[in-house]
């Protein structure tokens, strides 16, 4: 009888014992996977690092970020200002300058225009149709303001043909368009490039236009600049006593020698 029930509980035991082996055989299984798969996530994240996919909207963000706006200023802007220039490209190359002022140059008033232009700096830059994008600061650069006879905010668009065949210079269109600082938009300043909206201003083609024009071209606008800005260094009260003391001068020399200033009687003769 106790033979019988040993024999019957052999295979009892033969099958325990080989599920306790496939446990742990499961079980070093499962840890080799495990390891297996730290070590596989460790690799992607080290290519992944290495190759730096960027993501849509992190590629738009970083061309944002990296928008060129040149400051256009009197010492550098005959040099980026024409043909054949190291932003030049074959063909018209186009420029957009946003003109802002500060407390003395704008009153104060230009906030609102130039928070709108740099609202629009990223519109205009996606588009096919972008121009070079430069801004002017009529406060640290009076003298160009007033060689070109631009007063902020104000946008002024060029397009700068390149050298004719016999390299002659081919004229340069010069529009100057103004900006109401008090109500314009990003979209409004953007629509001036995406929807052509510039060409709703007339050309300028007068004295002085800044790289055609007469002054321009020989140069005396910018020496016109510096006797404006001089000018406008004046003190309103010193300006009326250089007036008043040229008046005077000017009647003392005019009136005859002898005769009573007015509002004086002659003198009684003595006896």
């Amino acid at each position: 009888m106790r033979a019988t029930a040993v024999v019957l509980a052999l295979p009892v035991l033969a099958a325990a014992q080989q599920f306790a082996f496939l446990d742990q055989v499961k079980g070093q299984v499962k840890d080799i996977f495990s390891k297996a798969s730290v070590s596989i996530s460790s690799a992607v994240a080290s290519a992944t690092q290495s190759i730096n996919i960027p993501k849509p909207a992190e590629s738009l963000a970083a061309k944002v970020a990296g928008l060129a706006v040149e400051r256009v200023t009197l010492d550098n802007h005959k040099d980026i200002l024409k043909a054949g220039a190291a932003t030049a490209s074959p063909g018209i190359e186009s420029w957009l300058i946003f003109v802002t002022g500060g407390n003395k140059t704008c009153f104060g008033l230009c906030a609102h225009a130039e928070e709108a232009w740099n609202k629009s700096v990223p519109l205009i830059s996606v588009s096919r149709k972008s121009p070079n994008l430069g801004f002017l600061d009529c406060e640290s650069d009076p003298v160009l303001c007033h060689a070109w006879s631009v007063g902020p905010p104000k946008l002024l668009h060029l397009q700068i043909p390149q050298p004719r065949a016999d390299q002659s210079e081919a004229p340069t269109t010069y529009r100057a368009i103004d900006v109401n600082r008090t109500s314009i938009t990003a979209p409004e300043i953007a629509a001036v490039i995406l929807e052509d909206k510039y060409l709703q201003t007339t050309p300028y083609e007068g004295f002085w236009h800044p790289v055609d024009g007469p002054l321009a071209k020989t140069g005396l606008n910018v020496y016109l600049g510096y006797a404006m800005w001089a000018f406008t260094l004046v003190p309103s009260w010193a300006f009326m006593i250089v007036v008043s003391f040229a008046s005077r001068t000017f009647m003392g020399r005019r009136m005859p020698q002898g005769q009573p200033a007015a509002g004086r009687a002659p003198a009684a003769p003595r006896s």
